[in-house]
């Protein structure tokens, strides 16, 4: 396979290191979520005014870059070394996949508003009861005349507190985990019957429990196809984990190289304690991890264009490798730096605390090392 990357998208990635580096600081980031509203409208704005990659995986006759999932996997990784709370992945990743792949008639304007800063979306996928099914669904959308009444509850929305639109599943017929009945809608977050209740994260991000009280939107409101939306969201989703594996692979780099300066520093029995060998195997194999995920990360980047089978596969492949290198690499670098590498003063425990959430994010290794069995039992059959 080749993994090399365009020019195009070398400067991407320069580009946007160049920036973070520059405006991004773990200090910058670190009294931001101390104050309201817990992220930076300035920062989002120059990624859309200056640096112009919200656009990025769209096409260019929409406004965009012309780019795609690996524009956004280069993206996410800059974004996962500089710890960056904005809704990135939910607007343009999950909002942007959905808009693009489901012929939505209202696609461009969504879409303009998106490369623009000015539509940001998040994704209310999740329920209580549901975990990792994804067609397991409470929420409902009845037919209302022309449009449908949504009413239910949706848990920990990613970035929803400042969302201007919610994409939502919603159950539209059949039973309550049935593949058949499943829809998505496009809902201003502003609309009558929707209530919100915020609350930050352990990473330091933002979320809600989003409730749903006889909402009522119009026709335009549904993306896709009625009843049968299930497919697309398999296929967002899988974006998703490969977008959220690549922001892990910079979380990764940064544990590591982070740890590596520290046991530099560290003196123990009158040498650096990176000269005692069982300490240097120790850093060696968290590299190792982190090279494997990378790795991974790009092979399932590759495989998002083949069969939904063989796309699912690679999805779940690399997330299994996050997965487990989330708990290597975290714990180890924790390890290594003691005591004080869980205060808030240091940036390690925030990179910890950030590895930590992805391994669950979109299904957990076990989730993930299910699934994969499944698809490939599934194909040999």
């Amino acid at each position: 396979m080749d993994f090399s990357f365009t020019e195009e998208q070398s400067m991407l990635r320069d580009t946007v290191a160049s920036y973070l580096a520059d405006h991004y600081s773990f200090e910058q980031r670190r009294d931001a979520l101390k104050a309201e509203p817990g992220w930076r409208p300035n920062v989002w704005k120059a990624f859309a005014e200056e640096l112009g990659i919200l656009g990025a995986p769209f096409a260019e006759e929409l406004g965009g870059l012309g780019g795609g999932s690996t524009e956004n996997m280069v993206i996410m990784e800059e974004l996962g070394k500089a710890l960056v709370v904005e809704p990135y992945l939910g607007t343009v990743v999950i909002g942007g996949g959905f808009l693009k792949h489901s012929g939505y008639a209202g696609a461009s304007d969504l879409i303009g508003g998106i490369i623009g800063g000015e539509t940001i979306i998040a994704f209310a996928y999740a329920e209580p009861q549901a975990r990792y099914t994804w067609q397991d669904l409470k929420t409902t959308a009845k037919k209302d005349g022309a449009g449908y009444v949504i009413n239910g509850h949706k848990a920990v929305v990613i970035g929803a507190p400042y969302a201007t639109h919610l994409i939502v599943t919603a159950r539209t017929g059949g039973g309550q985990r049935d593949a058949q009945g499943v829809s998505v809608f496009i809902v201003p977050k502003d609309a009558k019957g929707v209530t919100t209740r915020d609350y930050p994260t352990v990473d330091g991000f933002r979320a809600s429990e989003v409730t749903f009280e006889n909402v009522s939107v119009g026709a335009e409101a549904l993306i896709g196809t009625e009843g049968a939306a299930l497919p697309l969201v398999e296929k967002v989703i899988d974006e998703a984990i490969v977008a959220t594996c690549a922001e892990a692979c910079g979380v990764f780099r940064k544990l590591h190289e982070g740890t590596l300066e520290y046991t530099k520093q560290r003196k123990q029995f009158g040498q650096p304690i990176s000269q005692f060998q069982v300490l240097q195997h120790r850093m060696v194999d968290m590299f190792i991890n982190l090279e494997q995920s990378i790795s991974m990360t790009y092979m399932a980047d590759i495989k998002l264009g083949d069969s939904d089978i063989e796309r699912a596969k690679g999805a779940s492949a690399a997330k299994v490798q996050i997965g487990k290198a989330a708990k290597f690499i975290g714990q180890n670098a924790i390890q290594l730096h003691g005591g004080m590498g869980m205060t808030d003063e240091m940036a390690i425990g925030h990179y910890f605390k950030r590895a930590t959430m992805i391994e669950s994010a979109f299904g957990s290794t076990d989730h993930h090392l299910g699934r994969y069995e499944n698809l490939s039992l599934g194909a040999a059959a």
